[in-house]
């Protein structure tokens, strides 16, 4: 096979139409897991302890319950597993892990080498921290890396978050929002499935907006990250759109982060798309940061809209802030 011919300058893989077939390695989903936390946690349970209502939350964030337990490690490997099992593959059939979280067991090692042991791989593993971004990242470096004439041909990508972990119980801006979630994807080479196009930035000077401390709690100015988070996705979509050669119009299934029903709705009204094709998770997940993304994508399979030839774009953005997208034709 190939060489894919990346333009590193603007992180654009040549459309299909423009190479050979015998030119160009592409990659496809090849199984996804979507495990999540067994015990809930309800708006009702927040309202015993919080100033606030489940009406309230629901307007505000759409958002209605939210799961909670387990260490990131644990999550990310029933994720793996069962993205193994939906791919028909074994542990031996991997070739790289590629773990995206903010909410990792230790400093060091990184989470993915524990998740390599629990899954018994034999591959090599890498933590991804983009925090919300994170899955998207994650996706677009296993593409790319699949993509070189001697990158892995099989890649685990995990989306693993712990939030409830770092989040102030007590602080009704933040503690409705968050829960904990995982989820995995095996991408294999394939003759189906191309990365078209995708676009990933950042802002450290909007830090403060949105940051956790070493043994801190999430702090958070909802009102600036909502305004923030609409503008670099929305750009963060274009620039991934105009990179393929292709239109908000084109668009099949939009994957966008869970954060808040808010932003999606304003996403989609600025890139004149019709919700109907996002499939959100949110009002029984919560923001799950690295694992909204590929929950949602278990969502649209469940759903049934993921075709072959289908165009389906993810994008995510979180504190940092961080923002990346990527067009896949599926």
């Amino acid at each position: 096979q190939g060489r894919a011919r990346v333009r590193r300058r603007t992180g654009h893989i040549e459309p299909a139409h423009r190479l050979a077939a015998d030119e160009r390695i592409t990659v496809r989903v090849a199984g996804i897991g979507p495990p999540l936390p067994d015990n809930i946690v309800t708006n009702h349970d927040h309202e015993r302890t919080l100033d606030t209502t489940d009406e309230w939350i629901r307007d505000r964030a759409g958002i209605a319950e939210r799961r909670t337990g387990g260490v990131t490690s644990e999550l990310a490997a029933r994720a793996g597993k069962a993205a193994l099992a939906d791919a028909g593959m074994a542990p031996d059939d991997i070739d790289l892990l590629i773990l995206a979280t903010c909410t990792p067991d230790q400093r060091f090692p990184a989470t993915s080498a524990t998740v390599q042991a629990d899954l018994g791989l034999t591959c090599g593993a890498l933590d991804v921290n983009a925090v919300c971004a994170g899955f998207t990242y994650a996706y677009i470096t296993a593409y790319l890396m699949m993509t070189a004439p001697t990158g892995p041909e099989r890649v685990l990508v995990c989306g693993t978050d712990t939030l409830t972990s770092i989040t102030d119980w007590t602080d009704r801006n933040t503690a409705i929002l968050f829960g904990d979630g995982s989820g995995a994807v095996v991408l294999e080479r394939h003759e189906q499935g191309r990365l078209l196009g995708w676009d990933a930035g950042a802002d450290g000077n909007l830090k403060p907006i949105l940051f956790c401390d070493h043994d801190g709690f999430i702090q958070m100015e909802g009102r600036e990250v909502f305004k923030k988070a609409v503008r670099a996705v929305v750009g963060s979509v274009e620039a991934a759109l105009a990179q393929a050669g292709l239109t908000p119009a084109d668009i099949d299934v939009l994957l966008p982060h869970q954060a808040n029903i808010r932003i999606i709705e304003a996403v989609c009204q600025r890139l004149d798309v019709s919700m109907e094709i996002t499939h959100n998770v949110l009002e029984h997940t919560g923001n799950t940061s690295s694992a909204s993304i590929p929950l949602t994508m278990a969502a649209a399979a469940d759903n049934g809209v993921l075709h072959p030839g289908s165009i389906v774009c993810m994008t995510g953005f979180g504190a940092g802030m961080a923002w990346a997208s990527a067009v896949v034709e599926w």
